[in-house]
């Protein structure tokens, strides 16, 4: 059986789907879609904690759905901005279980990820599937996976 590492940027996936059509992610359906006819090995949502109790309730949906949940403190600098991404996290992670999956699915838009879905293709010859909202994911990252499977239709709650 094919197996499968999927990694969401959920702070990614939150604001595209947001900004690109005004609803949310489904991602009860998307792992129906990304897991079917495969062993998953690993499925990790990686997010900031800001400590409310709704995000607390969603974080214990995206469990009980089968992802690992895995947080960051927000940080509010002094200077008003704020800091909280899963970037350096997402790769190493991605690139340890390049060694172990068939595939590798990445949930999200960021151009800084090209990279990461290139060299998981090129080292590892793995095949990677990147989801993100069409027009709000970098034409690079698009090019650089295996497939680009859009966030739209069925992949939205509403």
């Amino acid at each position: 059986m094919t197996t499968v590492a999927i990694f969401v940027d959920t702070q990614n996936v939150y604001y595209t789907a947001r900004d690109a059509y005004g609803k949310q992610f489904d991602y009860r359906r998307f792992w129906a879609q990304a897991t079917a006819n495969r062993e998953v090995v690993a499925a990790r949502c990686y997010a900031i904690d800001r400590g409310d109790a709704k995000q607390r309730g969603f974080q214990n949906t995206l469990r009980t759905i089968g992802f690992e949940v895995k947080l960051k403190p927000f940080i509010q600098r002094a200077d008003g901005s704020a800091k909280g991404d899963w970037d350096v996290g997402i790769t190493l992670d991605a690139i340890e279980f390049a060694a172990w999956a068939d595939v590798i699915v990445l949930v999200s838009g960021d151009g800084d990820f090209d990279l990461l879905a290139r060299r998981i293709r090129e080292v590892h010859g793995k095949r990677v599937e990147v989801y993100g909202v069409p027009q709000l994911t970098a034409n690079s990252l698009i090019q650089a996976a295996s497939q680009f499977i859009p966030i739209e239709g069925d992949l939205l709650l509403g």
